[in-house]
């Protein structure tokens, strides 16, 4: 394996671990057209956060030089040696819940200028069954002028990236591979089990791979949504939600999930890819459709109940001042990708509520890009009439969250990690 140069097409959360970890062992060019992002990589500073300074500079490369090591390029030239490319580009849903194709397009296009007699793409970016094939193929056929499984060769290998996660990182966690042939599923899976602790699985074709991925996010979210629903349900009862999980928790085979918000770039999104080809081939999916409906619906119920708890403690709710602990889409990482504190931000705004959002770890222009929101990283000295916790970052829990309150303020927990104290939680 000696010969192999690798491209990494997109540095982002997936991506740039990727690249660190194949750079250890292989020459690589980290490639994305983000000029700023590049130049950031380039002085070894990750704003993700997912490869700390230190880790990235050990393996970084002042040139695209024929040794091992990575050098990170928004050149095209760059990358026309390699023979391996890896793409890593997100795969989002637009405004419709329709899956969006647009980055993997324009990526395999990328691919396809450079791409040569032998080589082998490998998608990483979570999508339906027959994305790989019947989509990323043709555009690398179309524009390169080559034949599939006779000039180039394609392999699946979808990531399990948890941003912000120390422990659970891209080396540690098994990887899942697959080849557009036999022999080119064995040379895709080597490749990763050479970088790989944790070990690999060779799936039998591209499309099992694709399933088994998109499989993974949705089996959570519909075990997120029972949970949510649970909650909505012993709420009614005045039960408490997590006393009830903890006591069922007991049993040996019963599965450890809780009540939230359910976000970010794969969960959040990656049934609706499923639901779609399911839909293609002629079958509705009801309980797929049916989990994300209620997972969607959990920033309005969370705002709903904030607003109930003010009224029954007599505050009044136009101008109220209220307090928003966090907008990225999990505790302890600055992705906002898809986050939905911003559902619950903005339906208690439409109450006519004054809400101030305090995140140390989203960037705020990045936020206003994506949200027209303002935050703040530094904790407001006002007092509110609700603060309301709906990320846990660890800054938050060594605050004494009471003293930001007015006297009949109200603290609503949507993590349920506050032991007491809280007027309402999930």
């Amino acid at each position: 394996m000696k010969d192999i140069k690798i491209a990494v097409i997109g540095l982002g959360y997936v991506g740039l671990p990727l690249a660190r970890l194949f750079a250890t062992k292989y020459d690589v060019i980290g490639f994305d057209i983000n000029e700023n992002r590049i130049e950031e990589l380039l002085q070894g500073n990750d704003a993700t956060l997912e490869v700390d300074s230190k880790t990235l500079q050990s393996v970084l490369k002042k040139n695209p030089s024929n040794n091992i090591g990575l050098f990170c390029s928004s050149n095209l030239e760059d990358i026309k040696d390699c023979n391996y490319y890896v793409v890593t580009v997100p795969t989002p849903i637009d405004k419709n819940n329709r899956p969006d194709l647009t980055p993997l397009y324009k990526s395999s296009e990328t691919v396809a200028k450079v791409l040569k007699r032998g080589d082998i793409v490998i998608y990483e970016s979570t999508v339906y069954p027959g994305v790989t094939e019947d989509e990323c193929v043709p555009v690398l056929e179309k524009i390169s002028g080559l034949k599939f499984n006779e000039d180039f060769y394609a392999g699946y290998s979808p990531e399990r990236i948890n941003p912000g996660d120390k422990l659970h990182t891209v080396d540690k966690i098994l990887k899942v591979t697959a080849g557009s042939t036999p022999e080119v599923g064995k040379k895709v899976d080597d490749l990763y089990a050479s970088v790989i602790t944790a070990g690999t699985h060779l799936a039998p074709t591209i499309k099992v791979a694709e399933a088994a991925k998109v499989i993974e996010n949705s089996q959570r979210d519909i075990n997120i949504a029972f949970v949510n629903e649970l909650a909505k349900i012993f709420n009614l009862m005045d039960i408490d939600t997590h006393s009830v999980l903890e006591a069922a928790g007991t049993k040996w085979n019963f599965l450890p999930f809780k009540p939230g918000l359910v976000g970010g770039h794969c969960i959040g999104v990656d049934p609706y890819y499923l639901a779609q080809k399911a839909q293609e081939v002629g079958y509705h999916p009801e309980i797929i459709l049916a989990g994300r409906r209620v997972n969607d619906s959990m920033g309005q119920y969370v705002a709903s109940e904030v607003i109930k708890l003010m009224v029954q403690n007599d505050i009044r709710i136009k101008g109220a001042k209220i307090l928003a602990l966090g907008i990225t889409f999990k505790e302890n990482c600055p992705d906002v990708r898809n986050t939905k504190a911003v559902d619950v931000i903005n339906q208690l705004k439409s109450y006519g509520t004054e809400v101030t959002i305090y995140d140390p770890w989203a960037s705020p222009e990045e936020v206003k890009h994506e949200y027209d929101l303002q935050t703040v990283r530094q904790l407001p000295k006002d007092t509110f009439d609700a603060v309301v916790l709906t990320v846990a970052h660890k800054e938050f829990l060594q605050e004494d969250l009471r003293s930001l309150l007015n006297p009949e303020g109200v603290l609503y927990d949507v993590k349920g990690i506050l032991s007491e104290n809280v007027n309402g939680r999930l």
